[in-house]
């Protein structure tokens, strides 16, 4: 019976300072089969894998792969074995070119010693190719967009051609199209043989794309099932272990008078984009990859120099330079990339939440740090951060609660307009729908939530009104009730349409 499984995890633990990690947990994957790996952040997905390539070493319990017990001392012996890895978290060296990533430790050589880069681009432009990825080998990645620096860690993993990849979140960066990209190339890899592990908290990709699912809830082993034995509501519910009703939660909530209005704006990647945002809504921004979407909110919050345009708040004309002007006219901004742009992954989930509002904390040169404990103490209650105490630190945390402590630090500065770029980017569906009543809520209370997700059943979800974006300029907006997936695409990528708003 071993023999049709190319891998069998059982009786799993592992214990962290303050947390049970895994518990008891088993994984068992066919071979040439895609399982899925669900379970909300925190469920302990990431670290199973972990344990997998040899960045942990298990408290307990067997790895079987290829029918023999094994025991991974490292991520190369993984790789030796046919193990690869695409991580949540990216993790490239930015200095080098794409081709020098990919084969990091594996480059051609000339006969004097040398590497070959003629030799080195060639294979990377052949696999690249290959793959239906678009990007030139002799790039430096710190030259690339999120997407693409994901796009080559997935080509680096399939190029170790190994007999089992793990895919930790690798479409959480990319388009649909390129996404339609992977899975073809998912199958073809399975078509020959190649077994994939595949994390998301998509879960059309998962009915999309997989052949068996197993769900981890808080550390332990809930079950395997064949994927046509469930649906999507059962699914979610052996995830979150209840039933989740009415996901995005959106009420109808009191819209006052214009809080913020950007006039005839332009900078980097975009050109004379008009709009306004009222008190107590929910304002959409949605494009496909490139649209510009993240260059305009970043330069309204005063990230990049805007070449022309106006900002209005309240009516008065206001010069915006720095983040900081923004932070004291009442912005918040949650940035697309937690890890880059957002978190300081060695300090704690204390200095994380409370950082961005310090001078509150000040008494003449003192800092009041029980008055920084219990607000603190407060978000993660709030927000329900799974952390065994606000010392831990963020790095220790999964992705989802990572996004969280980031939420926690904008939303203790009480701002009026907050600016959430992909605020749900690798979190789970519980802690989506949580995420989805604090912004119901915060709109209820009159801030002005400003919001781009690439998701769009989110944006349609969530949102009062939609402006669409393509290639830098505005193309529309569609209210609410307008407002369709075929729509929003339509104007996303070009295509005109006559029923939407100036």
């Amino acid at each position: 019976m071993s023999g049709e499984f190319v891998l069998r995890m059982q009786g799993i633990s592992k214990r962290f300072p303050g947390v049970h990690a895994l518990d008891q947990v088993q994984l068992s994957v066919r071979k040439g089969t895609v399982h899925a790996l669900m379970g909300e952040n925190g469920a302990g997905k990431s670290t199973l894998m972990k344990c997998l390539i040899g960045i942990y070493a298990p408290d307990s319990g067997t790895i079987e792969f290829n029918g023999q017990q094994v025991s991974i001392a490292n991520t190369h012996h993984a790789l030796s074995m046919g193990i690869s890895m695409i991580h949540q978290e990216l993790s490239p060296i930015p200095h080098m070119t794409v081709a020098e990533n990919i084969f990091l430790g594996r480059e051609p050589l000339t006969w004097y010693g040398l590497v070959d880069m003629r030799e080195l681009n060639r294979r990377t432009q052949e696999l690249l190719g290959r793959l239906g990825i678009a990007v030139a080998p002799e790039k430096k990645m710190a030259e690339l967009s999120i997407a693409n620096t994901q796009l080559v860690e997935i080509a680096k993993a399939i190029s170790y051609e190994s007999s089992l990849i793990v895919m930790d979140e690798p479409t959480s960066a990319i388009t649909e199209a390129e996404v339609a990209n992977l899975h073809n190339i998912i199958r073809s890899l399975r078509n020959r043989g190649v077994s994939i592990i595949y994390i998301t908290h998509k879960m059309d990709e998962v009915f999309n794309i997989c052949d068996e699912v197993t769900v981890l809830r808080d550390g332990r082993y809930v079950g395997t099932s064949a994927i046509q034995a469930l649906s999507h509501d059962l699914l979610i519910q052996k995830m979150v272990g209840r039933e989740l009703t009415d996901m995005f939660h959106k009420e109808e909530t009191p819209v006052g008078e214009p809080i913020l209005y950007v006039r005839n704006y332009s900078g980097k990647r975009f050109r004379d984009v008009t709009f306004q945002v009222r008190r107590g809504e929910i304002f959409g921004l949605a494009g496909l990859m490139g649209a510009g979407r993240t260059e305009l909110l970043e330069t309204i919050f005063g990230v990049h120099p805007r070449t022309s345009g106006e900002l209005y708040l309240h009516g008065k004309k206001v010069e915006i330079r720095r983040p900081s002007d923004s932070i004291r006219h009442g912005f918040a901004l949650l940035t697309e990339d937690r890890k880059l742009t957002g978190l300081y992954m060695n300090a704690t989930v204390r200095d994380n939440i409370s950082i961005a509002n310090l001078l509150r904390y000040l008494r003449g040169p003192f800092v009041r740090f029980r008055k920084v404990a219990a607000d603190c103490e407060r978000m993660r209650q709030a927000l329900r951060i799974k952390t065994p105490s606000l010392q831990q630190k963020v790095r220790n945390l999964s992705g989802g609660n990572q996004q969280k402590v980031l939420l926690s630090r904008w939303l203790l500065t009480e701002p009026e307009i907050l600016i959430l770029d992909e605020p749900t980017r690798g979190i789970d569906v519980g802690a989506k729908a949580e995420i989805y009543r604090l912004m119901v809520d915060l709109a209820r209370s009159g801030k002005a939530i400003i919001m781009i997700s690439s998701e769009l059943p989110e944006v349609l979800g969530m949102c009062d009104r939609i402006m669409v974006m393509h290639e830098g300029d505005k193309v529309g907006e569609l209210v609410r009730g307008d407002a369709t997936q075929e729509r929003i695409l339509q104007m996303a990528t070009g295509l005109k349409l006559t029923t939407a708003n100036a």
